[in-house]
């Protein structure tokens, strides 16, 4: 049995093959981990809406001995999670403000060269093609990957006008929001550990109705890895309470650029609309900050401060 800190990761990887009964068995415990790892096997089922049996059955379709097993796996991956703090404190405790900084930076500079080092071009470029060649475009990110989603349906609808940012609280959002994709659309999903079934599902359903997928993720063994053939990795893992997001949104800039680069002439041509509309308009004028002209600045003499009383 793997590392059973990525249980979790090992659940989503084996859904497809499991039953019924024992995917809802995944859903519920991705979602609500805290919560079953306390539970026993009959109360797990009672509250998925299966038989205690099927509680043991799925522990060792999954690869343990039986549910005691399991449920301390669970109970593991509960620990490490609370232990990040303590984690934290270990790594950061003794440490100076700069020394902090310096730590942190220089740990999103490894995450950034691990994940160059890992990039498909291939992938990447089937990303861009797909993309520029999609009638609709859907981004999704749940969590902590809402910023990342945030960031990338604002550029691409400056270049193209037909994103759709899915943002939502339930399942239920998620499909009344992409109930329309189809095999002209593309849907984007951001997911990294712990994986959300929201964006899971979403996925599932939109390879259902044949829509073209991008998985930007953490690895191949990522389930989102389990609808998309066209994978973008990242580095995102985190020793501290807060997941680091530097790497995904390195790999989305250079997803920006590139497609700036193919469609420059478009583009141009809707920053320039986008420009005048917004002159004509005074969006700038009334609610944004004018940078001075500096070289009025430099008309002005300096006068300094000599510490002589007023």
């Amino acid at each position: 049995m793997e590392n059973k800190k990525g249980l979790i990761a090992h659940l989503n990887e084996d859904f497809p093959k499991l039953s019924k009964g024992q995917r809802a068995l995944v859903r519920f415990i991705t979602d609500n981990t805290d919560e079953a790892a306390f539970l026993t096997a009959a109360k797990l089922g009672k509250k998925v809406g299966v038989s205690e049996s099927t509680v043991v059955r799925f522990a060792s379709a999954v690869g343990y001995e039986g549910f005691p097993e399991f449920q301390e796996a669970l109970s593991d991956v509960v620990r490490h999670k609370l232990n990040r703090i303590d984690r934290m404190g270990e790594v950061y405790g003794n440490r100076s403000d700069s020394e902090i900084i310096n730590s942190v930076l220089q740990s999103d500079i490894d995450r950034i060269s691990d994940t160059m080092s890992r990039v498909d071009t291939r992938a990447f470029e089937m990303a861009v093609d797909t993309i520029i060649g999609s009638e609709n475009i859907y981004v999704l990110g749940i969590r902590s990957c809402a910023p990342l989603a945030g960031f990338l349906s604002f550029y691409l609808n400056t270049m193209f006008g037909k994103v759709h940012l899915v943002s939502t609280n339930s399942l239920t959002e998620v499909f009344e929001q992409i109930i329309r994709i189809n095999e002209k659309d593309v849907l984007i999903g951001i997911d990294f550990p712990r994986y959300s079934m929201r964006t899971i599902k979403a996925l599932e359903f939109a390879n259902s109705r044949n829509a073209h997928l991008i998985a930007i993720t953490d690895s191949n063994r990522s389930p989102l890895t389990l609808y998309s053939s066209c994978n973008l990795l990242a580095k995102s893992d985190s020793i501290s309470i807060v997941d680091s997001l530097a790497a995904p949104l390195s790999l989305i800039n250079a997803l920006v650029v590139q497609l700036c680069m193919k469609k420059t002439d478009e583009v141009v041509e809707h920053m320039k609309l986008l420009e005048d509309t917004w002159e004509e308009y005074q969006v700038y004028n009334s609610d944004e900050i004018n940078f001075i002209d500096e070289n009025k600045i430099r008309e002005y003499p300096v006068t300094r401060y000599t510490g002589s009383s007023l």
